[in-house]
């Protein structure tokens, strides 16, 4: 797809096979930037966590996030966390000690993301380019045997939580995706919000009911609208809100 003023590229792929419900990526190409968004989404037979590589680039600055969002609450729920997470503490402590936190994240945001989260801004910089590659390698790698190694989940009732849970991150991302502004800016505001919703968060419209409000209610005011200022609801954290084995200390 080409931008509205034909200065621009948006490359897209997506993909669905055994275990996985989505993998999809999206290229963007323009004189002053590249960005590369690429997620993957398990079945809801699955409650692996997502993969998740977002990198802007342009020529002062790169803003990345690397990640593997956990499908379930990892900061009260020690269990999800442990069957997941425990043992990948070594390979987040090796890159994040590389890439410093990026800045405030607020604390609706941070329930989002796993202790091993590459959160980070940087100048560009070859070397940095190159580590950065070889984390998005090894992420990728780790998340690969993780679904290899899952085991079909029977019990129906857990299967519809990993399904809600998979809608409830959709939507947040739907409606809280920091490269909104970039689609509307490069494609106009109809088509930014279709691939929004039917590409790259597909399943938001078919995987449940719930509307934003629904899993977030305190981002509504009294009148019924969206709280334009949700996005600094509750504590922001401006440093790594996780310890070095993992342990969540933000509050």
């Amino acid at each position: 797809m080409n931008s509205k003023d034909g200065k621009g590229m948006l490359s897209m792929l997506s993909f669905e096979a055994t275990k996985i419900r989505l993998l999809r990526s999206l290229i963007i190409e323009t004189e002053t930037m590249q960005v590369f968004d690429f997620t993957v989404f398990p079945e809801a037979e699955y409650d692996v966590p997502i993969f998740c590589a977002n990198f802007f680039t342009s020529a002062k600055t790169n803003i990345v996030v690397l990640d593997l969002n956990p499908l379930h609450d990892i900061i009260n729920q020690h269990e999800y966390k442990d069957k997941y997470f425990k043992s990948l503490i070594p390979l987040g402590l090796k890159y994040t000690q590389l890439f410093p936190w990026g800045g405030k994240l607020t604390s609706e945001s941070i329930k989002f993301f796993s202790p091993i989260v590459i959160w980070t801004k940087f100048t560009s910089n070859p070397q940095k380019y190159d580590i950065l590659y070889a984390a998005f390698r090894d992420y990728y790698k780790v998340w690969l045997e993780l679904i290899c190694k899952s085991v079909k989940e029977t019990d129906e009732s857990q299967v519809v939580l990993n399904l809600e849970a998979q809608h409830r991150y959709l939507t947040w991302r739907v409606e809280k995706d920091p490269g909104q502004g970039v689609l509307k800016k490069l494609i106009g505001d109809t088509l930014a919000k279709d691939l929004l919703r039917n590409f790259l968060f597909n399943g938001v419209e078919e995987l449940g009911s719930k509307t934003f409000y629904d899993y977030f209610p305190h981002y509504c005011t009294q009148e019924g609208m969206l709280n334009k200022k949700g996005n600094i609801v509750g504590k922001s954290f401006e440093n790594r809100p996780w310890d070095a084995r993992g342990e969540f200390i933000g509050e």
